[in-house]
């Protein structure tokens, strides 16, 4: 599986697409499974202090050990949730990585404070959910670009990712600023909305 320029947001996962991929030949539900997950476990493994390479690494490690896992695998909800088992599985490359082969180099020992020395895993719980909320405000925020007017879209764009004050945003869009101003609430309650009904949805 390769990562694409044009991947599809994170999206929820549910028991429908787990159950689909205990099949390992079913190449598109795999890739949709990839889509979802990969920029949150690269984006992990690079804040647990590994090089990119060895990130994409871990992502393919983790990768084969879910394919591995499926056959057997039974989603229990009572048991736990699938995002907490997979963060643990990305947790063991992590660990596997930064102690594979450097036992006494000192960039091995900076990796495993992050990465394998606190012994409760804290550290990397940390880093996952902050990567997992970053990861579920951009596809909240994809999920409502799409639903918008390009042009409403931009109000919000300007304002919010690239820090343009209201009267600027209204002069170049031949707007009011209270039109402005009460597009960027508007989708800005969207976009919270989105994110509520995505942790609803996420298994």
């Amino acid at each position: 599986m390769l990562m694409t320029d044009e991947v599809d947001d994170l999206i929820p996962t549910r028991a429908t697409l787990l159950g689909r991929l205990k099949n390992w030949k079913d190449q598109s539900s795999w890739q949709e499974f990839f889509d979802t997950y990969w920029r949150l476990i690269y984006g992990v493994a690079r804040k647990a202090g590994l090089s990119g390479a060895e990130a994409q690494d871990v992502l393919q490690a983790t990768m084969v050990s879910v394919a591995d896992s499926m056959p057997q695998f039974k989603y229990n909800p009572k048991i736990g949730s699938f995002k907490d088992w997979l963060r643990n599985q990305t947790r063991l490359q992590i660990i596997t990585l930064a102690c594979k082969g450097r036992p006494s180099s000192r960039d091995t020992v900076h990796k495993m404070s992050a990465a394998e020395a606190d012994p409760s895993g804290q550290s990397v719980d940390r880093m996952w959910e902050i990567e997992w909320e970053d990861n579920l405000l951009n596809a909240a925020v994809a999920n409502v670009k799409r639903r918008l007017a390009p042009k409403k879209y931009q109000i919000y764009d300007l304002q919010v990712n690239k820090q343009w004050r209201p009267e600027k945003v209204a002069s170049l869009l031949n707007m009011t600023v209270d039109d402005v101003q009460a597009a960027k609430r508007s989708i800005t309650a969207m976009i919270e909305a989105e994110v509520k009904r995505l942790e609803q949805d996420m298994l």
